[in-house]
C-alpha cells in the first residue's frame, strides 16, 4: 500500500514539481516550499500566478503579479530573468538552450540564454505559450486560434485558425500535433505536417461537462490525458492521424465527482488522477486497473508531479493540504 506523508500549507497551491528528489510547492501567495528534510521557504513573488518545470534544466520558472519572471534552482536560490513593471505574468514556457517565453496582454516575449529578447505581437491577448520539441519555435494561443513563430529569422508566423477562445496550448512530444484547451468545454487539435499552401488538419475533442484545466502526455507521447469530466479522458495519439475518428479512454470514472488534475508516470503508461474532493487514483492504461493513492481531503487536487524515478508522487490542493506519496512503499 502506498504511504502518504502529509504536508499542510496555507492557501492555494498553484503547482508542485520535483527538482531531483525534492518536491517544490508553489503558493499563490508568492512563496516556494521545498521539502528537503524539513520545510524550507523561499520568498519569490508579490503574488504568484504560474509556475512550470523547465524540462531542459533542474529548475523552475515562475511568473507573478509583480511583473517578474524568476528561475528557481534546486537549492532554492532565485534568479530574475525578466521584469515587466505593472504587468501580470500568467503565461510561461521553457524551451531549449535556456530559452524561456512569457506573455502579458497581446505580447509574447522570448528570452534567450544570453539575455536577448524577441517580441511577437498578437491581435488578441496571449492565453497560452509552448515551445516546440524540435527547433526554436514558439506557439501562442489566443482568441480564434494559435500563432506559430520561429524565434530566429523573419519567417512569417503560421496561423492555425479555429473560432473561439483558446486558453492553453501544448505540442505532442514528437512535434507532430498541437492541442489547445478552450474556453468552451473542449480541446482542439491540429496535425502539423503542413505543406506550403495547404490547411492544417483539425481535431475536435468535445463532450466534456466542464472546462479542461489539466493536460498530461504519456512518456512516449502515445496518449494525452485531460481533466474536465468525472473521469480522466485519455486521447490516443499512436497513429499518424492521432485521435481523428477515435474515441478516448475514460479512466478512473467516479459518479459526478470531477477530475481536476492528471499526470502521467515518467516511464510507464500509468496515470495519476486527482479529483475535486482530494482523492487520487493511479490507473494502468493496459487494463484500466485502479489503485487508491490518497483518500479524499480538504480541497480539489490542483497539481501533481512524479519524481524522475517514478517512485514518489507529490500532490497539491486548492486548500493547501498537500503531500508526497511513496508508491514503492
Amino acid at each position: 500500500m502506498p504511504t502518504v506523508a502529509p504536508f499542510d500549507l496555507d492557501g492555494h497551491i498553484l503547482a508542485v514539481e520535483f527538482l531531483g528528489d525534492t518536491p517544490f510547492f508553489a503558493s499563490a501567495a508568492g512563496t516556494f516550499h521545498r521539502l528537503d528534510g524539513s520545510d524550507k521557504v523561499t520568498e519569490a513573488h508579490q503574488g504568484m500566478l504560474t509556475c512550470i518545470r523547465d524540462p531542459y534544466s533542474e529548475s523552475l520558472i515562475s511568473g507573478g503579479e509583480d511583473g517578474k519572471v524568476l528561475r528557481i534552482a534546486a537549492d532554492g536560490s532565485v534568479t530574475e530573468l525578466a521584469h515587466a513593471p505593472r504587468k501580470w505574468i500568467s503565461q510561461l514556457a521553457a524551451g531549449p538552450q535556456g530559452a524561456i517565453a512569457y506573455a502579458y496582454g497581446k505580447s509574447a516575449i522570448v528570452r534567450l540564454a544570453d539575455g536577448t529578447t524577441r517580441e511577437f505581437t498578437e491581435e488578441r491577448t496571449v492565453e497560452g505559450l509552448a515551445f516546440a520539441p524540435k527547433g526554436m519555435r514558439v506557439a501562442a494561443a489566443r482568441y480564434n486560434g494559435v500563432s506559430l513563430h520561429w524565434v530566429a529569422g523573419d519567417a512569417k508566423p503560421i496561423d492555425l485558425e479555429w473560432k473561439g477562445a483558446h486558453t492553453g496550448v501544448t505540442f505532442s512530444p514528437d512535434g507532430n500535433f498541437l492541442v489547445t484547451t478552450m474556453q468552451e468545454n473542449a480541446l482542439h487539435g491540429w496535425k502539423l505536417d503542413i505543406k506550403p499552401g495547404s490547411e492544417a488538419r483539425h481535431m475536435r475533442m468535445t463532450g466534456y461537462p466542464a472546462k479542461v484545466k489539466s493536460l498530461s502526455w504519456s512518456a512516449k507521447g502515445k496518449w494525452l490525458a485531460s481533466s474536465g469530466a468525472p473521469a480522466a479522458i485519455v486521447w490516443p495519439f499512436q497513429g499518424k492521424d492521432g485521435p481523428m475518428g477515435k474515441a478516448p479512454l475514460e479512466l478512473g470514472t467516479r459518479a459526478n465527482i470531477m477530475a481536476t488534475s492528471v499526470k502521467f508516470h515518467p516511464a510507464e503508461d500509468i496515470l495519476a488522477i486527482g479529483f475535486i474532493d482530494g482523492m487520487i487514483l493511479a490507473v494502468r492504461l493496459a487494463d484500466s486497473k485502479e489503485a487508491l493513492i490518497r483518500r479524499p481531503g480538504k480541497g480539489a487536487i490542483s497539481a501533481m508531479s512524479w519524481s524522475k524515478n517514478g517512485k514518489l508522487l507529490a500532490f497539491a490542493s486548492e486548500a493547501g493540504d498537500c503531500g508526497v506519496v511513496d508508491i514503492a512503499a
